[in-house]
């Protein structure tokens, strides 16, 4: 398998996609949620929104955290837009959302051309209590489908995820278990082309890489490209340094 990681503004690079040239839509955007007010919302970083004061980890911050609510949405649209052109038909996209943004996160996809096919939840066991109330435990992909499903494959995939975010070398701020995105990818047809214009730290590429599916991503940020170009690349090599065992 291969991988193909462009480093720059993920809407310039999808307008520069092939049409039909992927076979799956898998991303994790800059939710612009993490606040009540659209001050609190469009005013604060991505490290002021999602991690707390006592956090252990120093993890570096990530943009796109700024936009107001009708901007989110235009924009996530046109985004959508443009994956569902380079997209080929039977092709399912699935992106990830929080329980704020997950209506417009569903009016996005609808607006772009995907059918919403449904909203499944990942519940995080190890996720905060909260005092007074049910703790937030849950984040959302919401997904939908180029045409209809390929009813001619014998996949079956769960409807909910349960998976605490990494801690042992955690290397982002929302990174996503590896282990579902490993089932997620299952979506691709094998051999085929997953899609991800949000890379971070390239958990999705890694996924599909180990379930034999070819990968193009898109990372703004210059640090998380390098983390991910590192990520990547070992996983390419890792069964090459397994083949040659120790050094004598």
């Amino acid at each position: 398998m291969s991988y193909t990681l462009h480093r720059g503004d993920a809407l310039t690079v999808l307008k520069s996609l092939p049409d039909e040239s992927v076979h799956a839509v898998i991303t994790d955007p800059p939710y612009n949620s993490g606040g009540r007010t659209s001050s609190e919302r469009t005013g604060r970083t991505a490290r002021a929104k999602y991690v707390t004061s006592n956090s252990a980890h120093d993890l570096a911050d990530f943009p796109g955290e700024n936009r107001d609510q009708r901007s989110y949405r235009s924009w996530l649209t046109e985004l959508l837009t443009e994956a569902y052109r380079a997209s080929t038909e039977h092709a399912v996209a699935m992106v990830f959302t929080d329980w704020r943004q997950e209506p417009t996160t569903s009016d996005a996809l609808q607006m772009a051309g995907w059918t919403w096919s449904g909203t499944i939840p990942w519940i995080k066991p190890s996720s905060r209590p909260r005092k007074g109330g049910p703790k937030q435990d849950s984040e959302f992909i919401v997904w939908g489908v180029k045409g209809s499903l390929d009813n001619t494959r014998d996949l079956y995939l769960p409807g909910h995820y349960i998976a605490s975010q990494p801690r042992r070398g955690r290397v982002h701020i929302t990174q996503k278990p590896v282990e579902v995105m490993q089932q997620l990818v299952q979506v691709c047809p094998e051999g085929g082309t997953v899609l991800d214009p949000f890379t971070g730290s390239g958990s999705t590429g890694v996924a599909a890489l180990r379930e034999g599916r070819r990968f193009v991503g898109v990372e703004l940020s210059a640090h998380y490209a390098d983390v991910a170009e590192q990520r990547l690349r070992a996983e390419l090599t890792k069964d090459d340094f397994e083949l040659a065992g120790p050094e004598a």
